[in-house]
């Protein structure tokens, strides 16, 4: 009788043991998500005021802060698996992937979209609001591995789909999370581009720029109709309460013709040389070819010899 015991017992360790595997290999590592996710774009402007694990590790999504009524957007296509209002996620759109993924949009002011409705990468499906269990406008974004469930137990850290973020960085629509590079080495004269509503001010006293030249600058923007803190935030990649600090602003509020100063950085430059690519000059310079392309507003990878790049340090 005690050998059956025993034998009962040991079956049930290697059961549970089993179990145990499975349950530990159900979520898919963080390099296979973003393998599966590079395509995907990013649901909608705005800021990021909350990211995963945060509240105790109760907050399994990530918060992305703008106006009212700012577009959502589908990451990547889908079925429409859920679509209505709730306590909690107030106006909240599920959506299923092919790939095995389910996406929660929530704290919706509209949804666009019903059950069951098939849509593209990059579909209109709401507005961003303040429903539900929320304190302030901003989309609660999450990502389950094969469907969201109440107890919320597939939930995947969207960094893993969309890549690394924190507090304070500003995301813009429908752009790639992960960008693929595609390498241009520089070969033709530079045309003449002025940049419209924005500036470089340089200090009076410095010379011409030269590779490692080093200098004080500030990036300002003239505010244009219809702009607000969150759009000139976005467009060039700042924090929108550090915009409204650095020009002593009260709340949000700015007028048509205002000059912002965006940031103030000390800045060297460096002069591209025939054969150069942003990639080998970001190894040189120890920035990254995002930060390039940003400093010095860049719609692709396109150099030209003599360009003068300004490198943020």
């Amino acid at each position: 009788m005690r050998d059956i015991v025993r034998r009962l017992l040991i079956a049930g360790l290697i059961a549970l043991c089993v179990g145990m595997l499975f349950l530990g290999g159900k979520h898919p590592r963080a390099e296979e998500i973003g393998g599966q996710t590079e395509h995907w774009i990013w649901p909608a402007d705005g800021e990021i005021t909350d990211t995963y694990g945060t509240r105790g590790g109760l907050h399994k999504g990530l918060d992305i802060a703008a106006d009212l009524k700012t577009p959502v957007y589908a990451v990547d296509e889908g079925v429409v698996s859920k679509s209505y209002y709730s306590d909690t996620y107030g106006h909240v759109i599920f959506i299923k992937h092919k790939n095995n993924f389910e996406t929660v949009y929530a704290h919706l002011h509209k949804r666009n979209v019903k059950e069951g409705e098939n849509i593209s990468q990059g579909a209109l499906i709401g507005e961003m609001g303040n429903t539900g269990d929320s304190s302030g406008v901003h989309l609660h974004f999450e990502v389950h591995h094969e469907e969201w469930t109440y107890s919320k137990e597939n939930a995947l850290n969207p960094d893993n789909a969309l890549g690394l973020t924190e507090v304070g960085q500003v995301v813009m629509a429908q752009s790639k999370a992960y960008p693929g590079e595609t390498i241009e080495t520089a070969g033709h004269p530079h045309p003449e581009e002025e940049l419209q509503n924005s500036r470089l001010v340089l200090d009076s006293s410095s010379e011409s720029p030269e590779s490692g030249h080093s200098e004080e600058q500030s990036l300002t923007h003239l505010v244009q109709p219809g702009e607000t803190l969150w759009s000139i935030a976005q467009k060039y990649q700042s924090n929108a309460s550090r915009i409204a600090e650095l020009n002593h602003i009260q709340g949000d509020k700015i007028q048509v013709g205002q000059n912002l100063t965006i940031k103030e950085v000390e800045t060297k430059h460096y002069i591209v040389g025939r054969g150069d690519t942003l990639s080998s000059i970001a190894r040189k310079t120890g920035v990254s070819v995002k930060e390039l392309k940003s400093n010095n507003q860049l719609d692709s990878n396109v150099i030209y010899p003599q360009q003068v790049l300004i490198i943020t340090q």
